[in-house]
Order: structure tokens, then C-alpha cells, then sequence
């Protein structure tokens, strides 16, 4: 059985510039998965990059209310939602409420440095 605790993983500030601990990857872990599974944070006030990646993405909402931005589309989400994020979409993150904004994501197949764009 495997079984890995959110506290016990390396955070890191990823290229959009929320924060990121990696819960499940088949490089760090001893996973035969197709997928990623990350935790994110993105800080009261605070935008992610604008980036787009080639592999789907899914978004599920732990705490807090945020705007979320993909290509020419914005809706508000909040606990409890996911949002799906075709391949190649430009994406960002607002959070747009008064606490810290925590959310799961989970990339398929697996995410990787190269599958990932900051857009201007």
C-alpha cells in the first residue's frame, strides 16, 4: 500500500506561479500511474500566470473563492468544484476572495516541464 501525507512533501513554486506540493508522480514515487495529482495554493489578492499545457488538466477546489480563466471564459469557483482543462487552453487563476485559495490538480497523462507555456 502506498500512502503519502501532504506534509510530508517538498513545496515549490511552480512556473505560474502558484505553490505546489506534489502528492502523486510516477517520477517521485513508486506509482505506476498515468496521471499527476498536485496540491496548490494560490495566496488572497493573487493571479497565476496566464500558460497553457499540451496534456488535459482537472481542478478540484478545496478552500476558498477564485476566478478561473480559460481561454475566452471566466466563471467563478468556489469548495467543491472542478473545472476540466482541455489540452493546449490558456489558463489562469484569480483568487479573488480574502483567504488563501487551495485546490487538487490532477494532469494526464503526467506532468512534465516541457508539456508547459507561461503565455504572454
Amino acid at each position: 500500500m502506498f500512502v503519502k501525507k501532504l506534509q510530508e512533501c517538498r513545496g515549490f513554486t511552480a512556473t505560474d506561479g502558484t505553490f505546489l506540493k506534489e502528492l502523486l508522480h510516477r517520477k517521485n514515487d513508486d506509482v505506476n500511474l498515468r496521471y499527476s495529482l498536485a496540491h496548490a495554493r494560490l495566496a488572497a489578492g493573487h493571479i497565476s500566470l496566464r500558460h497553457r499545457l499540451r496534456t488535459s488538466e482537472v481542478y478540484y477546489i478545496l478552500k476558498g473563492r477564485g476566478i478561473m480563466h480559460i481561454d475566452d471564459e471566466s466563471r467563478e469557483v468556489s469548495e467543491g468544484c472542478a473545472v476540466y482543462i482541455p489540452p493546449n487552453a490558456v489558463q489562469h487563476m484569480e483568487n479573488v476572495g480574502k483567504d488563501e485559495l487551495e485546490f487538487l490538480c490532477i494532469i494526464d497523462p503526467a506532468w512534465r516541464p516541457e508539456d508547459e507555456e507561461i503565455v504572454a
